[in-house]
Parts: C-alpha cells; sequence; structure tokens
C-alpha cells in the first residue's frame, strides 16, 4: 500500500469551515459584539460616582433576585439555597392557587 497520497484524502481546513452551519457564525458573532459592548459600558460606567453606582448594582440584583423567589426561574445552581428561602416569600404558584378557591365569608 502506498500511504504517501492519503494526506489528499483528508479535509482541509477551509472544507472544515465552510461545513460550519450559519447559525453558528451568526451566534459567534453575536457574542463577540455583546463582548465589545460590555467592555465599553464597563469603561464608561468607571467614571460614575461608585456610591450611585453600587446602589442602582444593589438595586437591580434585588429586583431579579426576588423575580427568581417569585417564578422560581432561578439558574440551577442556586435552587438549594432558593429552595430554603422561597417560603418566606410569595411565589406565582401560591398566589394562582388563592385566586382560584372561592372567597370565604
Amino acid at each position: 500500500m502506498n500511504s504517501g497520497y492519503l494526506f489528499l484524502a483528508t479535509d482541509t481546513t477551509l472544507q472544515k469551515i465552510e461545513n460550519v452551519p450559519h447559525s453558528f457564525w451568526l451566534k459567534l458573532a453575536a457574542g463577540v459584539l455583546a463582548l465589545i459592548i460590555v467592555v465599553i459600558l464597563l469603561r464608561k460606567l468607571m467614571h460614575f460616582n461608585k456610591f450611585l453606582l453600587g446602589g442602582a448594582f444593589f438595586i437591580g440584583f434585588g429586583i431579579l433576585w426576588f423575580n427568581w423567589i417569585y417564578y422560581r426561574t432561578e439558574p440551577k445552581f442556586l435552587t438549594p439555597l432558593i429552595n430554603r428561602i422561597a417560603p418566606f416569600f410569595p411565589t406565582a404558584g401560591a398566589y394562582d392557587a388563592k385566586q382560584a378557591t372561592t372567597p370565604v365569608r
């Protein structure tokens, strides 16, 4: 067997890249664009008052946190923590169940 010409049967890098779906390239471009926007925004935010920036971050994260508890849409790794905290706060399922019952006079 002459295996000297075996390398001609393999795909080149360009052929492998052409086989990648277009949706992957769109997602990759969107990710790179998002990264560039985040870097630009962080550079702009560095000139703000740190106290106001911290307050805005605290309020924004608090809204996100309570949204996770209310709708139970937290990330998987936070589920054990939210399971312990959730009984102390209202949830969407409890509210819907309460509204489904007839009111007591």
